[in-house]
């Protein structure tokens, strides 16, 4: 051994020796040279198959001098040098010897205000080598935790998409492998973990989701409110490792998290959500958590349990048939944590977003389903959220939502729920929507055992034949059917042309005192609905009373709702508000006096679900062809500012109909604008290809295409080139975009852009490609503009 230690020692000290010149010569000022000999010691070591205690010995004398060369002015040498360093690291024995000097170089590297490493590509290498680090060194890294903290606080939020995976990766190893140190500051990586998890690219959210588990796992437990509803809010995620991701971390917390008990009330709610996700996978993965979860309640809390054990194991009667039972430990889960869920619950289910109301209202129903008759402690809110969400335009919404007082109906006595409700019937809950009650009452009906509900039959049906009952849940179509047939009219149209013009005098007398609850809105829009193209024959008289209950100044709920009526009529214009062609004249007061005023910024959640009801609206009026390219022309001045703002609205719905609205207005009108009006959109479309919702970035990559196909010999290239210029370098950069469908869209309109300018174009692909970037792509493009008729490119400046 001794001998063999010699040898390795002799041998170190032979590769030294050789590697002496070109040590020397990193100290010169050519860079070639630097180069070179930064390449001579990478084949003399760690590229010649060294044994690893040669390795290790030649690592020691070598690293200050490679370390230094990671502030060297040449990219390829820094690069160089990051990969002799990392196969070191790799494969030398004792690779934490060289912690003291790597981890502060790295940290002034890389965890200062201001990254110093320039280049991207070298910032992912070097963060790849701190992983590697981390992995080979483990506990070892304990001393360094500030470096190592610092270091990752500003790689979690760096520019570059894969240095934020790849953080996240560094994140989650090395608070496992350090885990009784980690905790100290743990905490610090909270917020640019946050700042990222809703990043555009799917994959770096899902890293920074299971970098965040580790984090929360393996910290204080202190800040587990500050993540929670980011985490929630991914549960609507269009990825589904995204959504699966969540499912897996928060249902790893429920199982390890040491403070789990103190937060299963927040947990269990997204838990939960996910068993109801249209992804079979996900589904499957969120119920074997749960299983987990209940299985190992049950057995750290078997002492509790005892009295019940038998009795809870046994189904109650009537329960619903081909449902799975959910585990004892499942149920009392819920059970000890419904009353801090039912609030919750109620005040989700009235969200201002369609998702949330419709991904709580499946919540409900899994709850109940597990709470079973202790729901009875909890029927007065339950009663109440179930009236209001049956009162929801959304459809998923209200059937979820009767589902759930189906279940109600199961599992809580009649005569209890009895009590309550028939008094709700007869009194109503709520002025504006007297037949809510009634709904739930039917629906809770359906799911009660007809034994137990036979004792109970007069007093429902004497209720029910309560005159002022009967009469304020008579159907409207039936009677208007009814009219029909006395007043001998072939359809409900003809009753419709008869009566029209008094029914919007009628409802116009009281259209100033409306609001949300009138039930004057709902006949606005049943009659409106209902009537079909005779309504296109009573336009004037319909635009005042929209006017009238539209101004911004009314109650929001009206308006949206109104506004999505309005956006269903409007893209069957023809059929319906412009059947006889008498809207087409009124379209453009209504852009001005109705549309426009609801789209000016306001602060507040309300608010801005009123501009994307709005938008929704303008876009139906763009695509139903009830306003033509000439009028549109004629507003486009006022209209545009107002389009343009939205595309930076916190929705993704608003933004998303922006990009729409865009690109259908270029569609239409795009070849008559003057220059300068289309200089104003395309830097407002380029800021959403950075969205973090794809729809958003694909739809604008349309809207630009537009743009650069609707450039007519008006637009002079030359004059405004410079606008050209930043709209091929801006799209040039997503040539190398993560989404394969991204870069072939871009590719196109690229391909359009050459028609333009194809000697801009071609000086800016060639820019590109010099950098080493999208090679191919560019490639395709510089063929493309080659390929062009001689007369393109000749016309050109250069």
């Amino acid at each position: 051994m001794a001998a063999m230690a010699a040898g390795d020692e002799h041998a170190a000290s032979e590769v030294l020796r050789g590697l002496a010149r070109h040590l020397n010569c990193l100290n010169e000022d050519n860079k070639a040279t630097r180069k070179r000999a930064l390449e001579q010691i990478k084949r003399e070591t760690v590229d010649k198959g060294l044994s690893s205690s040669v390795l290790q010995e030649v690592f020691s004398a070598l690293l200050k001098p490679l370390l230094k060369c990671l502030t060297d002015p040449m990219e390829r040498c820094r690069e160089t040098t990051i990969a002799v360093i990392s196969e070191f690291i790799r494969c030398v024995p004792k690779p934490e010897e060289s912690l003291p000097y790597l981890m502060p170089c790295l940290a002034q590297r890389l965890g200062e205000k201001e990254i110093l490493e320039p280049a991207e590509e070298l910032r992912l290498s070097a963060v790849e080598m701190l992983t590697l680090t981390v992995e080979v060194c483990g506990k070892h890294l304990a001393p360094y935790l500030n470096e190592m903290i610092n270091i990752l606080q500003r790689t979690i939020v760096d520019p570059f998409p894969d240095v934020k995976r790849e953080s996240c990766k560094c994140t989650l190893k090395f608070a496992k492998c350090v885990p009784e140190h980690f905790h100290m500051q743990a905490e610090s990586l909270v917020k640019p973990l946050m700042q990222t998890i809703a990043h555009q690219h799917s994959r770096v959210r899902v890293s920074v989701i299971e970098a965040t588990g580790a984090v929360i796992q393996h910290g204080t437990g202190k800040n587990v409110d500050d993540v929670l509803s980011h985490l929630a809010q991914r549960l609507f995620d269009d990825s589904p490792q995204v959504r699966k991701a969540v499912t897996a971390v928060v249902g790893d917390w429920l199982l390890h998290m040491r403070d789990r008990y103190s937060y299963f009330h927040k947990l269990i709610p997204i838990l939960l959500s996910s068993i109801n996700d249209e992804i079979p996978e996900i589904r499957l993965l969120a119920a074997d958590l749960w299983r987990q979860i209940g299985t190992q309640w049950e057995k750290e809390n078997e002492d509790d349990i005892k009295d019940k054990m038998d009795f809870l194991l046994t189904p109650p009667p009537f329960y619903p048939p081909g449902v799975e039972r959910p585990g004892l430990g499942c149920r009392e889960l819920v059970m000890r944590n419904l009353g801090r869920l039912v609030p919750a619950i109620t005040h989700d289910v009235t969200d201002w977003l369609v998702p949330t109301r419709v991904r709580t209202s499946q919540l409900l129903s899994v709850l109940l389903l597990h709470a079973e008759d202790h729901s009875t402690q909890h029927m007065q809110p339950l009663l109440a959220t179930l009236y209001r969400a049956c009162t929801d335009t959304e459809r998923d919404v209200v059937s979820n939502c009767l589902a759930a007082a189906k279940l109600l109906g199961t599992f809580v006595p009649p005569a209890v729920f009895l009590k309550l409700l028939l008094d709700h019937v007869t009194t109503p809950y709520s002025s504006s929507h007297p037949w809510a009650p009634l709904m739930v009452l039917a629906a809770m009906l359906g799911g009660c055992s007809k034994p137990l509900l036979k004792p109970h039959l007069e007093q429902i049906a004497n209720t029910l034949a309560q005159p002022d009952v009967c009469q304020e849940y008579q159907q409207a179509l039936q009677s208007v059917q009814c009219l029909c047939k006395v007043q001998g009219l072939d359809s409900v149209m003809e009753i419709y042309r008869q009566h029209m013009g008094q029914l919007l005098d009628w409802l116009s007398a009281s259209v100033n005192t409306w609001s949300s609850y009138s039930p004057q809105r709902l006949q606005l829009h049943i009659i409106v609905i209902q009537s079909g193209p005779v309504i296109g024959e009573f336009v004037s008289q319909l635009m005042l009373l929209l006017r009238s209950c539209l101004q911004p100044d009314k109650d929001p709920e009206m308006r949206m709702s109104t506004f999505t009526m309005l956006a269903k009529l409007l893209l069957d214009a023809a059929n319906t508000l412009d059947s006889q062609g008498h809207f087409s004249g009124e379209s453009e007061k209504f852009l001005c006096d109705v549309l426009l005023p609801n789209l000016v910024w306001h602060a507040g959640r309300t608010a801005a679900a009123v501009r994307t009801s709005a938008l929704s609206c303008l876009l139906a009026l763009l695509h139903g062809g009830a306003i033509t390219p000439g009028q549109l022309l004629c507003l486009e001045e006022k209209l545009s500012p107002h389009v343009l703002s939205a595309l930076e609205e916190d929705s993704q719905m608003s933004r998303l109909l922006a990009c729409r609205s865009v690109s259908t207005i270029l569609r239409l009108i795009g070849t008559s604008l003057h220059p300068e009006a289309l200089n104003k959109i395309y830097p407002e479309l380029l800021k959403r290809l950075d969205d973090s919702s794809e729809e958003v970035r694909s739809v604008a990559l349309q809207a630009l295409g537009h743009w650069l196909s609707n450039l007519t010999k008006d637009y002079n290239p030359e004059l405004w080139a410079p606008h050209l210029q930043l709209l091929f370098q801006q799209l040039l950069l997503h040539l190398d975009d993560p989404d394969a469908s991204v870069q072939e869209q871009v590719l196109e309109i690229l391909k359009k852009g050459s028609l333009v300018h194809p000697v801009l174009l071609k000086r800016e692909v060639e820019a590109v490609r010099d950098k080493q970037r999208c090679p191919l792509y560019c490639d395709q493009l510089l063929q493309h503009i080659s390929s062009l008729p001689t007369e393109t490119t000749a016309d050109c400046p250069e």
